[in-house]
């Protein structure tokens, strides 16, 4: 029985008779601090006309949905799953509902500053949780792209992975509509929304890009910008140099978003932080810095190995995040000042994987990812640091020079 726990069979199943082709995602904020409504519409093909499968949608009720124009029965909802049959070979599918805000992270996050009372949002949809905030068939293997549109409170931001076509204001609200994405995973688009505070600037390597910085009010006093910017400047033009390919999407923000329970996340465009990750109230050691340089580098190196090219199914996981991790140390050696960068990773994040290896619950770096919860038990030092430390062990054996030839012709 499908559910929020989608196991990897189940996965495979789906995309064995699935390809999708585009979705338009349209949310409605305006309903106050429980629930908002979001509709999609997703346009995709079925390899076996007659077959029978399911939508993940997580929400508290359905409000209407039809298979290429015939209402489908939402009898059977059973809160995280829409069964639909007797697909044609082109199908379109539009499912509208009452989603409900996540409070732990996980979806569609609605929290409020205490100091100005003012609500921000943001999304996580890593690993399956971008079902929480609209209905899609949320597995990494089926791509597709996606065109956004939000309505807000007027005084809003709102961000999403590609850069905005439109804003249409009307009295006290605003309807924000963004360009398509290029073919994606669900689980790095992006919607983040509020009264945000920001700056932008622009990066000129191997193209244009526009670069931005947000986080909430209360907080822009304490934002450092040039330093972020310093470094998201020397990134790209590490990596667009190294991996021999310009960034794949049209625009970079970096967006500090309050009760995240992770570091950061790598959506396509729109990376959202840990607020202390990205912003320092205070003076702050050599350390810190370089931290927030290794995040920053970290979440720019999945740009192209984890949101241009893609695991098929979460048993990557390791080696998605394993590159991440030994791609910033990289960059943050040979293309920023942090010139003693692997010093730190031998004392931090080498000595993290170390001690999750010596517990009870270590398991190999490549883990048996069965389903969802098996993916969400393995976040940690032996898939990030451990893992680092192996493809390092691999350049070390076939050479820089083939192992940087081999990223590029991947690429």
């Amino acid at each position: 029985m499908p559910g929020v726990n989608i196991a990897r069979s189940e996965a495979k199943e789906r995309s064995k008779h699935l390809s999708i082709e585009s979705y338009q995602v349209k949310l409605d904020l305006t309903y106050g601090a429980e629930k908002f409504i979001a509709k999609s519409v997703v346009t995709f093909r079925c390899k076996t006309p007659g077959y029978n499968t399911f939508i993940d949608a997580v929400g508290k009720k359905i409000i209407s949905a039809t298979l290429n124009g015939s209402a489908v029965d939402i009898s059977n909802y059973d809160g995280e799953s829409l069964f639909i049959s007797n697909l044609a070979e082109q199908n379109v599918l539009a499912i509208e509902i009452e989603g409900e805000y996540s409070k732990n992270g996980e979806g569609l996050q609605y929290s409020i500053d205490t100091e100005d009372g003012e609500a921000y949002l943001y999304s996580q949809g890593e690993t399956a949780y971008i079902r929480r905030m609209y209905p899609c068939f949320d597995q990494p293997d089926l791509k597709a792209t996606f065109e956004l549109t939000a309505i807000t409170p007027a005084h809003w931001q709102v961000i999403s992975n590609s850069p905005l076509e439109s804003k249409d204001a009307s009295g006290a609200q605003a309807t924000w509509k963004f360009l398509p994405t290029p073919r994606i995973s669900t689980y790095i688009t992006a919607l983040i929304a509020g009264p945000y505070s920001y700056v932008s600037d622009l990066c000129e390597g191997e193209k244009r890009v526009e670069l931005g910085i947000y986080c909430r009010k209360s907080l822009a006093q304490y934002l450092d910008p040039e330093d972020i910017f310093l470094i998201t400047k020397e990134g790209f033009r590490y990596f667009e140099n190294v991996f021999g390919l310009a960034y794949p999407f049209e625009k970079y923000d970096q967006i500090a978003v309050m009760d995240f329970n992770w570091g950061a996340m790598e959506n396509s465009g729109a990376v959202t932080f840990r607020e202390d990750l990205l912003v320092f109230r205070s003076k702050v050691t050599e350390r810190m810095y370089a931290g927030r340089a290794s995040t920053i580098l970290h979440e720019m190196a999945h740009m192209w190995f984890g949101d241009m090219v893609t695991m098929s199914w979460w048993d990557d996981l390791w080696l998605n995040e394993s590159f991440a991790e030994y791609a910033s140390y990289l960059a943050l050696v040979e293309g920023t000042r942090f010139t003693n960068g692997w010093a730190g990773f031998n004392a931090e994040r080498k000595n993290w994987a170390y001690r999750q290896d010596q517990l009870s619950s270590t398991h190999p770096i490549v883990a048996d990812m069965v389903d969802i919860e098996a993916v969400n038990a393995n976040f940690d030092g032996i898939t990030y640091a451990k893992g680092a430390s192996v493809l390092q062990q691999l350049v070390a054996h076939v050479g820089r020079d083939n192992f940087i030839l081999g990223l590029r012709e991947y690429f």
